[in-house]
Parts: structure tokens; sequence; C-alpha cells
């Protein structure tokens, strides 16, 4: 399975680097003073309970939800800030889509535009972001659909594809943005028991095959068995526990780890 990349190579010790992240919304803090670093070519799985703040650790890298302090960096350059006259001040909005470009996500529920066939679909981003022409970004989107097993479904609109053939055309779209970071939210757990196989095949696909940073929310513990260079426990905003999934998985410390884990497999 060829996954292209990014042509540039990493120029940063960290491809996303967080620190001092605090997001409140109310009377809930949602995420509290979270220092993280992920490594370029890292593939790091994220677990945890509903309401603890692993999901919104992805929108924060992706613009969909600001913190209220700290600062967010993508291969060395800083997302929500500029640097001017040696000074970090508050990025204004070109620079932080210049930086989005290197980040993509994958959502638990497609996001597909309904109007569009799978091949339009995985086109527009790159034409209307990156400036491809169309027929670049056909023979991109094309090359990936065929990648994700969905080479005889280009023409096909979303209400024509299993919910499985949606998530695959919409990791297929991300991909076609060449991302450096590559984000995805719990994208098997709006599919039906049977298709979920299909879709965490493509996902240990790529995260073996390829160089691309990496960083999931999911309640799969066999893909991140397999998959993961990383698990991260996270509970009440923080991170609780960081090792290899060797270590989390099978010989976690924190008795909170152990109940959530003793709770994910028993279903």
């Amino acid at each position: 399975m060829a996954i292209s990349e990014p042509e540039t190579t990493p120029t940063a010790d960290a491809m996303v680097r967080l620190r001092g992240i605090n997001l409140i919304y109310g009377d809930n803090h949602v995420l509290r003073d979270l220092d993280l670093t992920v490594a370029p070519g890292e593939k790091v799985v994220i677990i945890g309970p509903s309401g603890s703040g692993k999901t919104t650790i992805l929108r924060v890298i992706m613009t969909l939800a600001r913190p209220n302090s700290g600062t967010v960096e993508i291969d060395g350059r800083h997302l929500y800030h500029e640097e001017r006259s040696g000074a970090l001040v508050k990025a204004g909005e070109k620079h932080i889509r210049d930086v989005r470009t290197d980040i993509s996500m994958v959502f638990q529920h497609f996001n597909l535009f309904p109007h569009m066939t799978a091949i339009e679909n995985t086109m527009l981003a790159p034409i209307k972001v990156l400036g491809l022409s169309k027929g670049e970004a056909r023979s991109r989107g094309a090359d990936l659909l065929e990648t994700v097993g969905l080479g005889a479904k280009l023409d096909q609109y979303p209400a024509e594809l299993s919910g499985g053939q949606k998530q695959r055309v919409a990791i297929a779209r991300s991909l076609a943005m060449r991302p450096k970071v590559m984000l995805f939210d719990e994208v098997t757990s709006a599919l039906d028991p049977e298709l979920v196989g299909e879709v965490l095949a493509v996902l240990k696909e790529i995260a073996l095959s390829g160089t691309m940073t990496m960083m999931l929310v999911t309640h799969e513990m066999g893909f991140a068995r397999e998959a993961a260079d990383r698990v991260l426990m996270f509970d009440h905003g923080a991170i609780l526990e960081d090792g290899s999934p060797e270590q989390i998985l099978r010989n976690p410390e924190h008795e909170r780890t152990k109940a959530f884990l003793r709770a994910v497999l028993a279903h």
C-alpha cells in the first residue's frame, strides 16, 4: 500500500508539541496544563473514558477548539501564535490556515459532502486549499481511493456507500492533502461491528507502511497493540499514563487505567 506523504522532511525534533494547554468551557476544565510531544513519524493512540478530554486534544490541534492558554507547534511552527521581534503574539487567520495545511483529521461521522461523488469529495480540498488542477486532484484522489480499496467506487455518492466505505473515502480525502500530521477521532465507533475491520485494516496499513505522524483516539485496543508506538491514557483532562502499548495495555500502573481497560475489553 503506497501512501503519498509530504515531500518535505521534518525540521523539528517534534512534529507536534503542546505546552501548557488549558481549555475551559464554563465550569468544565477540559484540558489541564497539558504538555505533550509527538515525534516525527510517531503513531500515538489516545485512550480514556468519555469526557476525559481526549477528543478535545485533536480538536485543539485541528483548530476546531482554541485553548485558553498554552502553545501548539506543528513541525516547529507555532499554530496559534507568531513570532514578532522575538516575542510570541496571537497569530492572524492567514498564519493559522497556512500551518493547518500540514494537519488533516478524520471524524467519527465521515462528514462527506452528500452531493459529491467519492472522487469529488477527495478532490475538493486539494483544489481549493493546495491549488491543484482538477486533473492533478483527480489523479491523486483516484490513486488514494484505489489504495483504500474503493477504486471501483469513484463515481458513487455517499448514500450509495456502506458506513465502512464512507469512512474509507473520508480517510482518502484526508490523505489527499498530504498532511504531516493525521488525526483520527474514534473513526470506527459509528460503524456496524462487521464494518469495523475493513477500516482498521486501512488504518493499520497507513500506520505500518509510512512515516506520517498519526494521533488516534480509539477504543480498539487490538489496533493499539499492533500499530501504535505509544499509548496515552487520559483522565480528567490530563495524561494519567504514557508508555508503550505493551506497558499500558498489559501492565498499567494506575487503578483508573486498569478499570478502564477492564470495561473496554469486556465489550
